[in-house]
């Protein structure tokens, strides 16, 4: 095989692994806001539910507190019973405590009903701590492996870096301003494989002699469609798998 053909099959791959790499570490920012959503969630929903346990308890304070009004006017409507002068009075009167009576028992009432309820969202409330907790925990273990694998990730694009400088120095100067200018244009992907008479990247077939000269790996020789370099991958496999180690 050509030896420059070689090395640029060589850099592709270390290429297309650097660009997978910076791809991946581009996505955590996402991942790491996704992360923090969920916790995000879980606090609003505990938020909520502390809030409508205060407005319950708040709910029973103002029952209380005018229940308390009506129960002082209650009981000065029973002192004054006894020191009415007619029947009427007394009838009177005696509507008045009923009327009173009526509304202590309806708060009373209410104030039962508040009590259960703010049992149920006491409940609510401890569940939806336990929930956050748990999030908490979930997200931070998934963190630590975010970190692990934007630090692996890192470590490779290093390691991949100083081995293109490597190979780059290697390579005749006009063929890697081809190669970068070609992956600038091409989405990355400078050099691909010549398959049954195809280019894989483009789909174009190509004349039967263009692809026999291609088969012989001993010249670089570009797509007529897409212009990416060719290469046939039957004598190259273990070049690639060299590459990738």
């Amino acid at each position: 095989m050509l030896p420059d053909l070689e090395r640029l099959i060589r850099l592709q791959q270390l290429e297309s692994t650097a660009d997978a790499d910076r791809r991946r570490i581009a996505e955590q920012p996402e991942r790491a806001q996704a992360l923090q959503s969920r916790i995000d969630q879980a606090q609003g929903a505990l938020d909520a539910a502390k809030g409508l346990l205060a407005a319950s308890q708040q709910a029973r304070r103002e029952v209380e507190k005018e229940m308390a009004v009506i129960q002082g006017r209650l009981s000065k409507f029973k002192g004054q019973l006894m020191e009415v002068k007619t029947n009427r009075e007394y009838q009177a009167m005696q509507k008045e405590i009923e009327v009173a009576e009526t509304e202590v028992k309806a708060m009373e009432d209410r104030i039962l009903e508040l009590m259960l309820e703010a049992d149920q969202l006491n409940a609510t409330v401890k569940e939806a701590e336990r929930a956050l907790a748990a999030e908490q925990q979930a997200v931070k273990a998934e963190r630590r492996v975010l970190d692990e694998e934007v630090a692996a990730w890192e470590a490779e694009l290093a390691k991949a870096s100083a081995a293109r400088e490597e190979l780059v120095r290697g390579i005749d100067a006009r063929l890697v301003a081809t190669f970068e200018q070609l992956a600038r244009q091409r989405k990355g992907i400078a050099v691909a494989e010549a398959r049954d008479g195809i280019c894989t990247i483009c789909h174009v077939r190509m004349r039967p002699q263009v692809f026999n000269s291609i088969r012989r790996n001993d010249a670089i020789i570009q797509c007529d469609s897409c212009r990416r370099i060719l290469y046939f991958a039957g004598v190259t496999d273990a070049v690639a798998n060299e590459a990738v180690q």
